[in-house]
């Protein structure tokens, strides 16, 4: 099981609105808050984000370029999927793969994909079948 993740971001107020908005949707809560930083927890796992310093802000991410790819979650039901899409489409949050919406990680994964201020991607799934689908 993972203890923790940790996320430099761009623009904590920015990444903050966002995660504020989605990670209550998935169950999970505020774990700490301080001013270059904040945490979401669930359970014994929780996620930081940390505002990335001025000297390393040019580089900004790309999520093909060697690193993280993307965060995926457990949605409990294609139900969840789809709250979660409305919400999120409704504070404008950009819906990736529109055309192939639910099913763009496959047929046996029912999920919705967005990107985060950083355009980190993030996946809420309920899955069929298991396995990697992208």
């Amino acid at each position: 099981m993972i203890h923790h993740i940790e996320l430099n971001v761009s623009d904590l107020n920015v990444s903050r609105q966002f995660y504020d908005q989605l990670f209550p949707l998935l169950g999970y809560r505020l774990f700490q808050d301080w001013s270059e930083g904040f945490s979401y927890r669930k359970e014994k796992q929780y996620l930081v984000f940390v505002q990335t310093v001025p000297e390393f802000l040019e580089a900004g991410y790309h999520r093909k370029a060697v690193g993280l790819n993307h965060l995926a979650f457990h949605a409990s039901s294609t139900a969840e999927v789809d709250m979660i899409t409305q919400q999120m489409r409704q504070s404008n949050v950009k819906i990736l793969y529109e055309d192939r919406h639910p099913y763009a990680g496959g047929e046996e994964t029912y999920a919705v994909f967005m990107e985060d201020p950083d355009r980190l991607k993030i996946e809420i799934a309920v899955s069929e079948g298991g396995g990697y689908n992208g």
